[in-house]
C-alpha cells in the first residue's frame, strides 16, 4: 500500500514539473515580442528538445556497471534529464555549438510571419 502511494505521488510530482516547464517555455515564447522573435524562440526550443532526446537516447547505450552516479534510480534519471535539457539549451544558444536546426526553421518559416 505504501509503495503505491509513493508511486502515485512521484508521478504527480514528475508530471507537475513537466507541465510547469512546458508552461514556462510557452510563456517565454509568447513574451518574445513580435512574430519573428517568437519564431526564433520556437526554433530554439525545437532544437533543444531534439538535442535532449538525442542525449537521452545516447545515454541508453552506455554500460551502467560501475557508473559515476552509482545505481540507476528515478532520482538519477530525473537529474540526468535536467542536465541533458540544460546542456541542450546551452548548445542551442551558442552559434558555435548549435547544430543549425533553429536557424533552418527560422529561414524556412520567416516568410510566413509578419514583422
Amino acid at each position: 500500500m505504501d509503495n503505491s502511494i509513493n508511486t502515485i505521488s512521484t508521478n504527480v510530482l514528475n508530471n507537475t514539473g513537466l507541465i510547469n516547464n512546458d508552461q514556462y517555455n510557452l510563456n517565454n515564447i509568447k513574451g518574445a515580442g513580435n512574430q519573428k522573435a517568437q519564431l526564433k524562440k520556437v526554433g530554439e526550443e525545437f532544437e533543444t528538445m531534439f538535442l535532449t532526446k538525442m542525449m537521452q537516447t545516447m545515454d541508453k547505450t552506455v554500460d551502467r556497471e560501475g557508473g559515476l552516479l552509482g545505481e540507476e534510480s528515478r532520482y538519477v534519471d530525473t537529474f540526468k534529464n535536467h542536465v541533458y535539457q540544460e546542456v541542450s539549451r546551452q548548445l542551442t544558444k551558442s552559434p558555435h555549438t548549435s547544430i543549425g536546426i533553429a536557424s533552418q526553421i527560422y529561414k524556412q518559416m520567416e516568410r510566413y510571419v509578419q514583422d
